[in-house]
């Protein structure tokens, strides 16, 4: 089950992009906490069952957004925790383009970096979105 949107001018992919084909967009600096210029869009949301139980619900989101200097994309893993509530699988584990960039200049870590990318996520409408994909198409 999958529900999908395209940025304007997001690079050419299939109708649900891979989350992890985001590592193959052209890296964006960014200054760190600077998401101002960044509008996400919904891009598309996958749906997998594990399993036989109903509770056992998890997929990937994914978000993109445009600004004058490029395209940025984020993507994450989701767990269905009960009904109607998700959270993120692992918050340490944002798939981006974006390298984010310090006060001075300096490209930081990936662990540096993940306060940053959680802020971003936690900014979004996604469970709204992981809601819409659970209940499918028709509703």
């Amino acid at each position: 089950m999958q529900h999908t949107a395209h940025l304007r001018h997001a690079p050419a992919a299939p109708t649900m992009v891979s989350p992890w084909s985001l590592r193959a967009w052209p890296p964006l600096l960014w200054q760190a906490g600077n998401t101002t210029r960044l509008q996400f869009q919904h891009l598309g949301t996958r749906v997998t069952m594990l399993g036989d139980r109903a509770c056992n619900v998890a997929g990937q989101t994914m978000w993109g957004g445009s600004s004058a200097d490029g395209e940025a994309g984020v993507a994450w893993d989701w767990i269905q925790i009960s009904h109607g509530v998700v959270a993120m699988a692992d918050p340490m584990s944002v798939i981006t383009n974006l390298r984010l960039v310090g006060d001075e200049g300096e490209v930081l870590t990936a662990l540096e970096a993940v306060c940053y990318l959680n802020e971003i996520v936690h900014q979004l409408p996604w469970q709204h979105e992981v809601a819409r994909a659970l209940r499918g198409p028709t509703q």
